[in-house]
Formats: structure tokens, C-alpha cells, sequence
């Protein structure tokens, strides 16, 4: 059971309002190696059903389950010079396999006569040894395309780490496809991308923004990334899935040809995609408050609790027989289901610790409800409860999650559009950006303006917009630094 210290308020300060409700909610904890975190069974149990609910999308665009090693050699990373740039001071090494014991008795040392031929690379991503098998499985058109996808872990030595949201170790799935065409690679990026949005915005309830990262903030080695920005409750934002299209350059990298039906050798074409256990920090922070978890209800590992309240073990079979034909009934509608029956704690204990945990919905009866035929309903996004009668309680129920669902959705939504503004000069936004949220603003689409910006102010262009925001219309203008042309408006932010 959770520790029930009030929670610093997010008005008081934010970061340590996140960090004290990822441990007190059970969802994680540092753990002894520096960067790495454990994740508890309650946090593992969403991430689980984060990993369900996209694995059934990505297998009805026909992506397949693979896994690849977690050691690559450090030769594979060498073969593509943007990508090992980008991830080159990110990367653990590993440059022996065997320990010794200390001669001078001080525990063990790292045996001398052990170090490998050639060093390894603990994945920071999959690319090369992915693109280095890829050329064993393609030869032919008819090999193609392939829809690859693994869930697993990945290290990136970050130096400053917070839970979830930036560890040295975290979990993620991420996709690599191949395809004989530009276009067909093109479409795919963009098809994965949809499926991001769509498992965010309609399980996790979190509005997102599509777009396409400026050249800067591209993934390394991409030709185009493309991408999902949230806002969080304090205005920041979150990159919260990306897609990227690769070209061909890990498949001129590691040679990976196929005889078209032309019957001439072309490279193959490449997408690559993945979110992370991140997602779980832009839940958090999209839709909790000061008394704990806010879980949308198609996310919840448990949707509904039933705490019976009783004085006596015939009081409790008498609850749970009247209960458990209307659970069941439940359960067969896919309803995740938790009755409570433990008498280690008081109702009062239980109430507060479903209520940190974020469960959408709680149910009390004790014997004066048995009586009437009433049971309360206790909503966890708006913190109101009633008492309601047992007449056709399973519909109510089932319509009740529904609409905390979209109650949840709208509300990220409208905090969202209120903190969206157009910004046109250079000096605005200096002030506007102090106050976080979304800016709009025309810029000349150069890396050193771009870069200057970012010096300046931390704000870094989260997208270009595929369409226009919600209220605003796509138009050109001059960048608001240089004065130069400008197509179209894009996103400002600060973020995580």
C-alpha cells in the first residue's frame, strides 16, 4: 500500500510533485545502478497495456515480432557518420568478458588478458545490426517489404536522469521496415506516425500535434522525422512517438541491394519507429493532479474497484453475492476488474490508495446499501462521487468510463488550446516563452536561426504542423529574427 505523505502540489513545484507521485503511486524507483530504474508491478502493469494495445495496431498493418541482439559491434556504428554522431556520447562499451579476483584481495578486477578483439556497443538503437541482417533476409523484390518490429531495452548514458522520463536504461518497442520504393517508404513513416496518434489521443486520452522535426532535431540519420508533440500540465512539452524515414542510407551502409522487377540492383528504402517508456511521464503529467494518478480508463489496468465495507464474514458473502452476477457481467464486457476484500486496511486506507493510484472508478457498499439496493460510485478525474441504485448498474458503469475517457481527453484538450498562441516578434517571444505553452511563430526555415533561438531562449521548434492547428489558419509571413520569408507558422517550445 502506498505511503500517503501528502504530495507536494504541482503549483508549489512541479518536478518534485512528479517525482514524489512516481514512487508513491508504485510505479517506479531508482534502483542501484546509476540512471536505471525499477519499474513496479502497478507501473509495469500500464506499460503492458501500453505494449498491448500497440502491438494489436501494429499487426494489423502487418508488422511482424522479431528480437535482435543487444550487443552491437562498434564497427556497424562507424558505417553510417551522422548516426554514430548522433549517438556517440551516449553509448556504453563494453571492452572485456571475463572478471578475475583481486590479487590484492580487494574483490574482483577486470581480467587484463580478457578484452575483446573488438569492443561492443550496448544499443542505444537497432539500426545497424538490424540493417547488417536485413542484408541476409533481401535479394529479391519479392522479399520485400519487411515489417519488423521488437520490444526490448535500450541504454543511452544519459547524464541527468529523471524516472521515466530520461533514463540510462528504458524500455521501448521500435520498428524497422524495408520497402523497394521511395514511396512506399514515404507512406509507411507516415502511416506509423498515424498509428501513434491514434493509440495516444484515444487510449492515453493525450491531444497530440503532428508534424515533421526541422533538421536539427532530426533523428541521426534520418532524411525526415516525423513526429507527436504533447503538452504537459505545466506547459512544457513532450515528444511523445517518432517515425522516421531513413532513404536508403543504412541500406547503403550495410549494402543491402534487391533485384527489382526490372531486374537491375537498387537499394532498399527504410523507415524506422518507436516510442518509449517516456510515455508513461507524458501520461503522468497530462492528467494527474495533487492527490495522485489520473488513468483514462482504456489505459487503467484496473478500470473499476469494489471496496465492500462490512462488520461481519456473512455481511461480506452477502455483498459479494449480490456483487459478483453484476461483475461478471462486467468482466465479460472486457471491464478490468479489482474487488477488494482485504481486512488489513480500513475502507478509508483503500479509498485513499486507489484514489493515488489513479483508478478511474470506485465502488463502496457496506450492509445499509445492501439494504436499499444502492451501491456509491466514486469518479477518480472529477473527484465527486453518488449513490446510485443497482438498477441496470452495469450500463451505467460501462457509459460511466466512456465518458471519463473523453472527460480526460477534453480536458488535456482545452488546456492545450489555451495555451496556444501566435507570436510575432522576436521580443514577444523572449517574454511569452518564460510561460511555457505552444508558440506559433513564422521562422526562415535555417539551422542558425534555429540554433540562435534555441541559445536564447531553451525553445526549440517541437514540429512543423502537417495541418493547421485547431483555430489557426496555415499562412506565410517573415521569420520573426530575421525578418526573411516564411511558408507557414510552427511550434515553439520548451520540453522535456
Amino acid at each position: 500500500m502506498a505511503n500517503f505523505q501528502k504530495l507536494t502540489s504541482r503549483s508549489e513545484d512541479y518536478s518534485k510533485w512528479y517525482n514524489e507521485l512516481v514512487v508513491k503511486a508504485d510505479l517506479a524507483e531508482q534502483s542501484a545502478v546509476r540512471g536505471c530504474m525499477v519499474i513496479k508491478p502497478y507501473g509495469y502493469a500500464i506499460w503492458e497495456t501500453i505494449q498491448h494495445e500497440l502491438d494489436r495496431r501494429f499487426k494489423e498493418q502487418g508488422v511482424k515480432n522479431a528480437y535482435f541482439p543487444l550487443l552491437i559491434p562498434k564497427s556497424f556504428l562507424s558505417r553510417e557518420a551522422e548516426h554514430v554522431e548522433g549517438f556517440a556520447k551516449e553509448c556504453a562499451v563494453v571492452t572485456h568478458h571475463r572478471l578475475m579476483n583481486d590479487p590484492n584481495g580487494k574483490g574482483v578486477v577486470v581480467d587484463p588478458n580478457a578484452k575483446l578483439e573488438e569492443e561492443l556497443i550496448i544499443r542505444p538503437t537497432s539500426e545497424t545490426i538490424i540493417w547488417s541482417t536485413y542484408k541476409n533476409w533481401i535479394s529479391s523484390y519479392r522479399d520485400l517489404p519487411i515489417l519488423c518490429n521488437q520490444w526490448c531495452n535500450v541504454m543511452r548514458w544519459e547524464m541527468r536522469t529523471r524516472l521515466f522520463l530520461r533514463t540510462a536504461e528504458f524500455l521501448w518497442q521500435e520498428g524497422h521496415t524495408a520497402h523497394a520504393t521511395k514511396e512506399e517508404a514515404e507512406d509507411y513513416a507516415r502511416k506509423m506516425l498515424d498509428v501513434y496518434a491514434d493509440f495516444v489521443e484515444n487510449v492515453m486520452a493525450i491531444p497530440v500535434v503532428k508534424g515533421v522535426k526541422s533538421p536539427n532535431e532530426r533523428f541521426a540519420g534520418a532524411l525526415n522525422t516525423y513526429c507527436i508533440e504533447a503538452m504537459m500540465q505545466d506547459g512544457k512539452a513532450l515528444q511523445a512517438g517518432t517515425s522516421h524515414f531513413l532513404g536508403q542510407n543504412f541500406a547503403k551502409s550495410f549494402d543491402v541491394q534487391f533485384l527489382s522487377k526490372e531486374n537491375k540492383y537498387e537499394y532498399v528504402w527504410a523507415t524506422s519507429w518507436g516510442v518509449s517508456t517516456r510515455l508513461m511521464g507524458a501520461l503522468i503529467m497530462t492528467h494527474s493532479d495533487d492527490n495522485g494518478l489520473v488513468l483514462p480508463p482504456h489505459l487503467a489496468p484496473i478500470q473499476i474497484v469494489l471496496v465492500p465495507i462490512y462488520k461481519t464474514e456473512e455481511q461480506l458473502n452477502a455483498i459479494l453475492d449480490r456483487m459478483n452476477p453484476v461483475l461478471d457481467n462486467l468482466k465479460k464486457a472486457g471491464v478490468r476488474i479489482k474487488v477488494d476484500t482485504t481486512d488489513k486496511y480500513t475502507p478509508g486506507y483503500k479509498f485513499a490508495d486507489y484514489e493515488l493510484k489513479g483508478v478511474p472508478v470506485r465502488l463502496a457498499m457496506g450492509g445499509r446499501d445492501l439494504e436499499n439496493g444502492t451501491i456509491e460510485v466514486a469518479r477518480r478525474d472529477t473527484l465527486t462521487k453518488e449513490t446510485v441504485t443497482l438498477d441496470g448498474i452495469e450500463e451505467k458503469l460501462l457509459s460511466l468510463l466512456e465518458e471519463i475517457q473523453k472527460n480526460c481527453y477534453d480536458k488535456a484538450l482545452r488546456y492545450r488550446i489555451a495555451n496556444t498562441r501566435e507570436c510575432n516578434s522576436y521580443e514577444e517571444f523572449k517574454e511569452e516563452i518564460k510561460k511555457g505553452g505552444f508558440l506559433l511563430c513564422h521562422w526562415d526555415g535555417t539551422p542558425e536561426t534555429e540554433e540562435r533561438i534555441k541559445e536564447e531562449t531553451k525553445a526549440t521548434i517541437r514540429c512543423i504542423p502537417l495541418e493547421a492547428l485547431p483555430g489557426y489558419k496555415e499562412e506565410p509571413g517573415v521569420c520573426m529574427v530575421t525578418g526573411k520569408p516564411s511558408p507557414r507558422r510552427v511550434v515553439f517550445a520548451i520540453a522535456y
